[in-house]
C-alpha cells in the first residue's frame, strides 16, 4: 500500500453496490442498505472488528473517518465525504501487535475537528497521538496524556461531550485486578487532565469490564460486569453509575451519590447474574431521548442451557430485564484470551423515548449464517422483534462497531464490516487480507 491511496468509483463498484442494494431490498422493500468498499485489511483475528472499538468509524461535519490495521500491521486512517464512495487512505508510521486481538484502534474527532487516535494496548504503555490539523490524516508523534497511570493501559475508548471536549476511558492493570481511569481533553487548552484515577476499583481482587455512553444532556452513563479472575467464566452481575457534571461526581440511578471509588460493595446492581452463566463482558449501552439507560448483553438464565441476548433498561423506578429468546443452540464460555464464540457481542441503539422508543440490537449469530443482523422492536414491553439480515454472506467472527456520531445526528447506521476469523484462546488463523466495507442502513420505523 502506498502512503496515499485514492479509491475511485468504477463500473465494478457500481455493479457490486447495485447487487447488494437489490438483495437487501428483495428481502424487505422498506430497508435501505448500501455497501461501500474501503480496502483490504488484516483478518487473521478479530482485532479490526472487536466490539469495544470506540470508534472504528466517526463522522464530523460532512466527513467520515475510518481506521484499521492493514496486512502489514500498520495503522491505516481514511476519510470520505459522506454520501460518496471515494476514500482517501493513509498508512501511518505506527504498527500494532496484531497477533493479540485486544490491541484494537480507537478514534474520535473533537469539537475543533482534530482526529485523536489510540492503538495497540493490552496491559502496555499508552499509544496516543492526534492529527496535525483539523481534517488531516497526518499525525503527531506519540504523545503522553497526563503522565499518570500510562504504563498498563487496556481498552482505550474515546467519547465526545456535547461541548466538543473528549473523554478517554481505559483500564489500568490486568484482567481480574484492574481499575478504571478517566481523562478529559479540553479543546481550548488542547491538554488532558485526569478526572478519575480510580473510578471503579477492583480492590486487587477483580476488575470491571464496562460499556458507556453520553446522552443528549451530557450525562455520562456507565455499566459493567465484574470479573474475579482472568477466566471469562468468572464474569458476574451488571452494575450502573452515571455522572451529570462531566465525570467529577457519580451517582446511582435513583440519585444517591457514590463515595468514590465505586467497588463491589457500594455499586448499584441493575441485575444480579451468577458466575458461570455465560455472561459476556464489554458489550454496549445507550439511552433513549429522555436519558433512560438501555444495556445489551447476553447470558444463560438459570435453568436454561442456551445463552440469550438480553436487554436491561430503566424507564421508571425499577430496572427491567428482557430476554429476546431467539436462540436455540447452547455454548459455554470459559478460559482466557480472545475466544471464538458463535455469537457476537451486541450493539444497542434506541430512537425515541419511553414506551414509544424503537430499540435495535445489532449482532451476529451462527444460527443466522453469521451475517450482520438486526433485531428491531417498536413495542419493547411486549418483547416483539423483527429480525433483518443486512448482508448476504457470512462474516465469520465479526462483531459490530458503528459510527456513533452519525447515528446521534442522523439516525443512520454505518457499520464497519469485514470477514474475519478468530482462533480460540488468542490464536490467529491463516486468513488472507479481507475487504473492509462500510455498511449503510437507514432504518424505516
Amino acid at each position: 500500500m502506498t502512503d496515499k491511496i485514492f479509491i475511485r468509483r468504477n463500473a465494478r463498484c457500481i455493479i457490486v453496490l447495485l447487487v447488494v442494494a437489490f438483495a437487501a431490498k428483495a428481502q424487505s422493500p422498506k430497508e435501505n442498505v448500501t455497501l461501500i468498499p474501503v480496502e483490504k485489511g488484516w483478518a487473521n483475528n478479530t482485532i479490526n472488528t472487536v466490539v469495544f472499538r470506540k470508534n472504528s468509524l466517526v463522522t464530523y461535519g460532512d466527513t467520515q473517518y475510518i481506521s484499521f490495521y492493514d496486512a502489514d500491521k500498520y495503522v491505516v486512517l481514511g476519510k470520505r465525504k459522506t454520501g460518496t464512495a471515494e476514500w482517501e487512505l493513509e498508512r501511518t508510521p505506527y504498527q500494532g501487535n496484531t497477533r493479540d486481538a485486544h490491541n484494537a484502534i480507537s478514534i474520535m474527532v473533537d469539537g475543533d475537528g482534530f482526529l485523536h487516535l489510540s492503538w495497540d494496548h493490552h496491559n502496555s504503555s499508552l499509544n496516543y497521538c492526534r492529527s496535525l490539523q483539523p481534517g488531516s490524516l497526518k499525525l503527531t508523534e506519540k504523545l503522553s496524556m497526563t503522565g499518570n497511570l500510562e504504563d498498563k493501559v487496556s481498552y482505550p475508548e474515546f467519547y465526545k461531550m456535547p461541548d466538543g471536549n473528549l473523554l478517554f476511558f481505559y483500564r489500568d492493570g490486568g484482567s481480574g485486578q484492574g481499575i478504571l481511569v478517566m481523562n478529559k481533553y479540553d479543546i481550548h487548552t488542547k491538554k488532558w487532565k485526569q478526572l478519575q484515577s480510580n473510578l471503579i476499583d477492583g480492590e486487587g481482587k477483580r476488575n470491571a469490564y464496562w460499556q458507556s455512553c453520553i446522552d443528549e444532556k451530557g450525562t455520562i452513563h456507565i455499566s459493567w460486569v465484574w470479573r474475579e479472575t482472568p477466566d471469562v467464566a468468572s464474569n458476574h452481575d451488571m452494575a450502573y453509575a452515571c455522572s451529570k457534571d462531566g465525570g467529577v461526581t457519580w451517582e446511582k440511578s435513583n440519585g444517591e451519590k457514590y463515595v468514590l471509588p465505586i467497588n463491589a460493595a457500594n455499586a448499584e446492581y441493575a441485575v444480579k447474574i451468577q458466575q458461570n452463566s455465560e455472561l459476556i463482558n464489554q458489550t454496549s449501552m445507550t439511552t433513549d431521548a429522555r436519558g433512560n439507560p438501555f444495556i445489551a448483553t447476553y447470558w444463560r438464565d438459570a435453568g436454561s442451557e442456551i445463552p440469550q441476548y438480553h436487554i436491561i433498561y430503566k424507564t421508571g423506578k425499577r430496572w427491567q430485564v428482557l430476554s429476546l429468546n431467539k436462540r436455540t443452540t447452547s455454548f459455554t464460555l470459559s478460559g482466557q484470551g480472545s475466544k471464538r464464540i458463535p455469537i457476537a457481542r451486541p450493539q444497542i441503539l434506541v430512537n425515541g423515548k419511553g414506551k414509544h422508543a424503537t430499540v435495535i440490537i445489532v449482532y451476529r449469530d451462527e444460527e443466522r449464517g453469521s451475517k450482520a443482523s438486526v433485531a428491531v422492536s417498536k413495542k419493547l414491553r411486549k418483547n416483539k422483534w423483527k429480525i433483518i439480515d443486512l448482508n448476504e454472506t457470512s462474516l465469520s467472527s465479526w462483531e459490530p462497531t458503528y459510527d456513533s456520531e452519525l447515528w446521534k445526528r442522523d439516525n443512520v447506521l454505518n457499520l464497519f464490516v469485514q470477514h474475519v476469523e478468530q482462533a480460540d484462546a488468542e490464536g490467529i488463523t491463516n486468513t488472507p487480507p479481507q475487504m473492509i466495507n462500510v455498511l449503510e442502513w437507514k432504518p424505516v420505523y
